[in-house]
């Protein structure tokens, strides 16, 4: 129990304590989606501080909720973070935060704490918000869900190529495997089941300590992880994880020291936009907004 407040006062004394704007309570669901015009562009923030470790091996809590609520500000175009979180989370909705519990690289435990915190400070009750990954189907507050976030860390993946935010929604299938064909290529294809379709508010891909390259299915080595120091956060999953994808990219040839293409290829991200029309993977059509630290950003 200690614990966990300590985490809670941590938290609470970050950005959110910002006084102003209106609670907007009847919003639209157009304030949160994305543009799918023709020249329309998605909006993806990419924050990084180079202090979030400061010589310690787990990131700092505090800094990592600044990041966080700078990233979310950038991304609605708010003054505030307590106008950013009114224009993405009601008080009256009911919140599923999904995240990923791989046991050797999960969604770090200060990401879900920070977002649980940030849903709670915008009227939401405690009883109609829960964390959960593997249990979704089974959940209660997923299965009344008004609205999800999205949450997990970036790493290759031997199925998929990467393991980034359109992927880490094939637990809301009850045949997660039935996803796993052509290198997962129809992962796009979760976002239309009903207990998922329209109720995403936010993707927030956690790039603290990616994994840029494993040996085996199993293989998570400190070797292949480095400290970015960053976070990725939009409402298109699929420009989400097409930044993520370059950036691990571009380690990976930095590393290697030449071009060393994933495999499998993660090219269910280019389908998502291509066959399937979730959001934009091409660069191009993605306005990248970078905060904080750049070196070596590899974007």
């Amino acid at each position: 129990m200690k614990k966990l407040i300590t985490r809670r006062d941590l938290l609470k004394k970050a950005a959110f304590m910002a006084v102003g704007g209106t609670v907007l309570l009847n919003r639209p669901v157009s304030a949160w989606a994305w543009a799918k015009g023709k020249d329309a562009k998605s909006k993806v923030i990419l924050i990084r501080n180079r202090q979030l470790f400061a010589g310690e091996e787990q990131p700092d809590a505090t800094i990592a909720a600044q990041m966080l609520d700078e990233a979310v500000c950038a991304l609605t175009g708010k003054n505030t973070v307590k106008e950013a979180w009114a224009s993405i989370i009601k008080p009256a909705d009911i919140v599923g935060i999904k995240t990923n519990v791989w046991n050797k690289f999960p969604t770090p435990e200060i990401m879900n704490d920070i977002l649980k915190e940030r849903v709670l400070q915008t009227g939401v009750s405690e009883d109609n918000v829960n964390v959960n990954d593997r249990g979704v189907l089974k959940d209660p507050v997923f299965q009344k869900a008004t609205a999800l976030i999205n949450v997990r860390p970036m790493r290759t993946h031997a199925w998929s190529g990467v393991g980034s935010c359109i992927k880490n929604y094939i637990m809301f299938s009850p045949q997660p495997s039935s996803y796993h064909d052509d290198s997962c290529a129809s992962l796009a294809t979760l976002y239309e089941l009903p207990i998922v379709k329209n109720k995403t508010r936010l993707h927030v891909l956690v790039m603290f300590k990616p994994l840029f390259h494993h040996r085996t299915a199993q293989d998570a080595s400190e070797e292949y992880m480095w400290k970015y120091s960053g976070l990725i956060v939009g409402f298109d999953p699929v420009a989400v994880d097409s930044v993520g994808l370059r950036i691990i990219q571009g380690k990976r040839n930095a590393f290697f020291q030449e071009d060393r293409p994933l495999n499998p290829p993660a090219k269910h991200i280019e389908l998502a936009d291509t066959r399937y029309h979730l959001g934009t993977a091409d660069p191009a059509k993605i306005e990248l907004v970078k905060l904080g630290w750049e070196e070596e950003s590899f974007v």
